[in-house]
């Protein structure tokens, strides 16, 4: 297995398997980049929340074992952010690449958003126990802007990708400046 550089910041820990503690999982990855200095707003701030939602959602409606909690873990590391989702179910795993899904199907998206967001994703064993981690890396300059290699999303992948993250946007109280306009945006 090939070693991975130390962080030089890391946020660890685990949640309930279920959609409170995907959503918990979410918000808390957000201000922990705000206070690493990738504010709200910013497009790291945006892509790993998204990324991170995306995982967490899937860790909870296919990876739950009752009683089980996932695991999360965001590091930063020689300028690449890895966003690391495990579960207890090692029987049920994401296929390689995502698959092609239906217009009208009301899911099945999530991994086409990971996968045009971040620069690499994939699904690796759980080493000490049964289960899976699902993860997903993105890598920065040190402006902490995503670096432009990726290929633009065609228009409706656009489309889906700026529905989801302005669903996200809207969650009330999801940042604290939310918060002191009860919910409701300036």
């Amino acid at each position: 297995m090939p070693q991975r550089p130390a962080p030089e910041r890391e946020f660890t820990m685990r949640f309930t398997s279920t959609p409170r503690g995907a959503r918990l999982a979410r918000r808390l990855v957000s201000h922990r980049l705000h206070d690493w200095g990738h504010p709200y707003t910013t497009p790291v701030n945006e892509m790993l929340t998204l990324i991170t939602a995306e995982l967490s959602a899937n860790a909870v409606r296919h990876g739950h074992v009752p009683g089980r909690d996932f695991h999360l873990q965001l590091t930063l590391a020689e300028g690449t952010f890895r966003v690391e989702v495990t579960d207890t179910r090692a029987e049920k795993r994401p296929p390689a690449s995502p698959p092609a899904t239906d217009s009208l199907s009301e899911s099945g998206r999530g991994l086409l958003l990971v996968a045009a967001l971040a620069d690499d994703w994939g699904v690796s064993p759980r080493l000490a126990a049964p289960g899976k981690t699902v993860w997903a890396k993105l890598h920065v300059r040190a402006q902490g802007h995503p670096l432009t290699h990726r290929v633009a999303p065609g228009p409706t992948d656009l489309d889906l990708l700026l529905t989801t993250a302005s669903l996200l946007r809207d969650d009330l109280g999801s940042r604290p400046e939310d918060a002191s306009h009860g919910g409701r945006r300036p």
